[in-house]
């Protein structure tokens, strides 16, 4: 692979890790930022180890896709009682 390409993955999981802290509040953008984290990681593995661990890169994305799924599942339950996707609204206790 090209030399760029080893030098951006790494500077695209950093970025995806700082749109996390940056957008704390809503737990949409949240979950995409972690979810842009797993498809950059894919995406540096599958540029720095040859293609003979096919089969776990597909485990990675098998395990992205879950984990995407799992995240809108918890944001649709948490808006259905919450009322909204505010992180800091988990934070407060109701009886």
């Amino acid at each position: 692979m090209t030399s760029w390409m080893i030098m951006v993955t790494p500077v695209l999981v950093l970025v995806t890790l700082t749109c996390v802290i940056l957008q704390r509040q809503h737990l949409l953008m949240a979950l995409l930022a972690l979810e842009a984290m797993i498809l950059s990681l894919v995406l540096m593995i599958i540029i720095l180890i040859n293609t003979t661990w096919l089969m776990f890169v597909i485990a990675m994305l098998t395990f992205g896709a879950c984990e995407a799924s799992l995240g809108l599942a918890c944001m649709t339950a948490m808006s259905r009682s919450y009322g909204n996707d505010h992180l800091n609204m988990l934070s407060l206790n109701k009886c």
